[in-house]
């Protein structure tokens, strides 16, 4: 075979790379300027961005060595406050997942693998120095106790689990696992505890697999599940405990906050007064601990617990006496006899009045909207209109009939219908017709909702298919009554009826519905329509205008979070001369010891207060003590067997704080007028907008809603030891969002008629109304259909409540005919809680510091 040509083939491509210039060979003057820091012609019209600009070696070395130590100084300064002999301790949350688990052996093996023999409480704190890694570490034993759990976690820098390689974890577990995780939580480590109890000694890998398995469904980040029956493994997590930065919790760190140590009451009975508007003794109350977060100011107002909210009277520095031997006398002499004060409350101190006083309140009121009369009104409230029953206002314009080709110029100076036939002429469009929005719509929500593509103008306009209204009947009360049933029996419960039927709701004949939905009011659009504010004045709560309102949210959290970072207690324990502690004003060591003086403190939490038990203090930032509409996205939990109904009685923890709502829910979301509709229902997996009356978060804080069940009435059901008194749920999460005060939250409600007769575009409808004074009264309002045609109301018909309805196409037999009611609905006041998450004890109401 002979062989075959070579093909021809063009080359890549026509252009030729050039030699780069040589920057040796640059001049003398050249050199200069660009050492000067400026730019070559070419590169003026072109801005580079860092990555984009070649650096040379020096540059890219320069640039590491700026990175590496910017790292270095950011992790001395979040260990810093860890570091040195007067340093704060690493707190560390010890909480048994299982039936079986002892948080007490678990601290002793740990001990034990340093060979530190101390000893170890049932539940509590127990500090222990580490020389070996020179740390301190506060170990804080909880048992099976949501609210004990839930407190120590939220101070915790890290967080031990205790699993069991026999039991499962039970529902208890899961809920405060879920719980930790849900309210935010630092670094994790999970421990097993009696691994060598299983044989053979093969199945112990197995089980520890299964363990991991578990833990990393709720918490990924899980590397290792450590035995506590292994001395090395013990040794290896007291060292990470030691030696890594925690990474801590964001609502948390941007607060100021301290582990109570020691609570110290009034002993002389001097000390205690009494309030004089409720008569409750009070008395100063001294909190010791370590402050943590930012600076701690004796300006603001601090949350202790589920105590309440108190003012500071001063700040006193408590460090740990030194222990040198030569040394103790001179400790006595210049430490223990002078008190230190680091800070007193001045002028600006934030008091303990949640909401407004009245006179500020009273000069907003506009009297003559609140005595305005809704007698003389003779129709409904549409958008920020009041149509009678006498005004077509509502129905649109007339379209007139002119000469084809006629511009929009030229139909101004046609007065009335110029017309001699019908055959040459041509209906004149509406050319500022609304655009409808982008996002979904529903047809119960406005004109963005119905069917445009399809929709004409009302055949009112034209010439009527009905030259004579013809005679209509009025069935006869007996039969009427049994269709009305038999229509209405399609019903189900009222959960799934709000799901399937949303908003939809059923007139007694016997009702007039004028009287029934006098609040309510009509919408063209849920999304756009300006929602007329001055007829709600009359219907709100007592205190609405008392509450705060934040005109610029971001503005103002601006202003809050950086006043939170200049000055207050931010020292550090300074050695001077080997002999006394004095203190600096270092901002960027924050942590030291302190004493905190609180004024009138009931004494009634003496009682209550437990040295078992974990107690945190919270320094409040500016304004959030004080009441106001709050908002707060709720997500219902899949495993939530039942929708929730709005209103219902929840328990809600936000940050710091525990409170008892009853919250409205909304739909999600930001809208032109901000209206936002109101839900009757939240079903499982759904998310909704939450909102109730509290003192305000600033920030977005996670947040966990509990709900009470009543115990078993069964008697075979035997509470154990284990079993809490009061079963309580987790049943969703969600997050705080910027408080308002204007946000509209609407009710709607559908009131739906069935087609009686269709003749094309002229319908019969029955069963909306009974009378025909409900008829006039709602007449302005739109008619819509779920298959998303509109129509108005052309004319009643006998005493009954049917009537005459004009619509854009013709109406399908299986659709419903229905018309959309709005009225404003205003959030509920929540309660403190006071009690114990799972046990009977109620919320206290917040009471009104005038």
């Amino acid at each position: 075979m002979a062989p075959m040509a070579d093909s021809h083939h063009h080359r890549s491509t026509t252009k030729s790379a050039q030699k780069s210039f040589k920057s040796r060979h640059s001049t003398k003057g050249s050199i200069r300027d660009r050492s000067k820091g400026k730019i070559e012609e070419g590169e003026k019209s072109h801005r580079r961005s860092p990555h984009q600009q070649l650096m040379s070696k020096l540059d890219r070395r320069n640039q590491a060595r700026q990175k590496q130590q910017l790292k270095h100084e950011e992790h001395a300064k979040a260990t810093s406050v860890f570091s040195g002999r007067n340093g704060a301790p690493r707190i560390i949350a010890v909480v048994p997942l299982c039936d079986d688990g002892d948080s007490r052996a678990a601290v002793r093996k740990l001990n034990e693998s340093l060979d530190l023999d101390e000893e170890v409480p049932t539940q509590g704190l127990l500090r222990t120095n580490v020389d070996r890694f020179k740390q301190k570490i506060e170990y804080v034993l909880v048992q099976r106790d949501l609210t004990a759990a839930l407190d120590a976690c939220r101070v915790a820098d890290f967080v031990i689990l205790i699993l069991s390689p026999e039991h499962e974890v039970d529902q208890l577990g899961e809920l405060l696992l879920r719980s930790i995780e849900g309210q935010g939580v630092s670094n994790v480590h999970t421990v097993v505890q009696g691994l060598d109890l299983i044989e053979p000694p093969k199945r112990r890998p197995q089980v520890v697999t299964s363990l991991k398995s578990f833990i990393t469904h709720f918490l990924p980040l899980q590397e290792k599940v450590h035995s506590l029956d292994s001395r090395q493994e013990c040794a290896n997590l007291v060292r990470s405990l030691c030696t890594t930065t925690p990474k801590g919790i964001r609502w948390r760190e941007e607060r100021s906050w301290m582990l109570i140590e020691n609570v110290r009451w009034p002993i002389a009975f001097d000390s205690v007064s009494s309030i004089p508007e409720s008569g409750e003794q009070t008395s100063e109350l001294v909190l010791t601990g370590v402050v943590r977060g930012k600076g701690f100011k004796a300006d603001r107002l601090v949350q202790v617990g589920d105590w309440g909210d108190f003012q500071i009277e001063k700040i006193v520095a408590a460090p740990i006496e030194s222990r040198k031997k030569g040394r103790v006398e001179e400790m006595a002499i210049d430490g223990v006899e002078e008190e230190n004060t680091l800070d007193r409350p001045t002028i600006d101190q934030d008091d303990l009045a949640e909401l407004a006083p009245e006179e500020v309140a009273m000069a907003d009121v506009d009297e003559s909207t609140l005595s305005e009369v809704t007698t003389d009104k003779r129709g409904v409230l549409l958008d920020d209109h009041h149509y009678f029953s006498d005004d077509e206002t509502h129905l649109p314009e007339v379209p007139k009939r002119l000469p084809k080709g006629t511009s929009s110029y030229q139909a101004a100076w046609f007065l009335g219908d110029m017309s001699d036939s019908g055959s040459d002429f041509e209906d004149v469009d509406d050319l500022d017709r609304d655009e409808t929005m982008g996002t979904p719509a529903l047809p119960q929500d406005g004109m963005e909702g119905l069917d445009t593509t399809t929709q004409r103008d009302p055949t009112e306009a034209e010439p009527s298919e009905y030259p004579q209204s013809e005679m209509f009947l009025d069935p006869s009360p007996d039969d009427e009554a049994e269709q009305l049933a038999a229509y209405r029996s399609r019903r189900q419960d009222e959960a799934e009826e709000d799901l399937e039927f949303p908003d939809e709701i059923e007139l007694n004949p016997n009702v007039l519905a004028r009287e029934r939905l006098a609040r309510y009011r009509g919408l063209k659009s849920l999304r756009t329509s300006h929602w007329e504010t001055d007829e709600d004045k009359a219907h709100e709560p007592e205190d609405w205008r008392r509450l705060l309102q934040v005109a610029d949210y971001k503005a103002a959290r601006s202003q809050v979070t950086r006043e939170s970072l200049a000055g207050g207690v931010q020292v550090i324990p300074i050695q001077l001369n080997y002999s006394v502690l004095r203190y600096g004003t270092d901002t960027h060591k924050p942590g030291t010891r302190v004493l905190v003086h609180l004024r009138n403190v009931p004494t009634s939490f003496q009682s209550s207060y437990s040295p078992f038990k974990p107690l945190a203090l919270y320094s409040l930032l500016r304004h959030e003590h004080k009441r106001t509409s709050v908002n707060f996205s709720i997500t219902l939990n899949f495993d939530y067997p039942s929708p929730l109904k709005s209103k219902e009685e929840l328990i809600m923890q936000c940050g710091p704080r525990r409170f008892i709502i009853n919250p409205l829910f909304s739909q999600a979301g930001n809208t032109p007028n901000n209206v936002h509709k109101f839900d009757r229902y939240l079903h499982p997996g759904r998310t909704a907008m939450a909102t109730f009356i509290a003192p305000l978060t600033w920030g977005s804080v996670p947040t966990l809603f509990f709900k009470r069940s009543p115990p078993s009435s069964d008697p075979s059901n035997t509470t154990t030891t284990t079993t809490a008194p009061l079963q309580i749920q987790l049943i969703a999460t969600g997050t705080s969002h910027p408080p308002s005060t204007t946000r509209v939250i609407a009710k709607r409600v559908i009131l739906t008629g069935h087609p009686y007769k269709i003749h094309k575009k002229l319908v019969t409808i029955r069963y909306m109304f009974f009378n025909t004074e409900d008829v006039k009264w709602f007449k302005a309002l739109q008619l819509w259909t779920k298959r998303g045609r509109s129509g108005y109301v052309k004319e009643s018909l006998g005493t009954h409540g049917y009537f005459k309805a004009t619509f854009d196409g013709k109406l399908n037999p299986q659709d419903s005919v229905g018309i959309s009611l709005y009225k404003r609905v205003f959030p509920r006041m929540a309660m403190a809680w006071r009690g114990k998450l799972g046990e009977g004890e109620i919320g206290v109401r917040m009471e009104v510091a005038d």
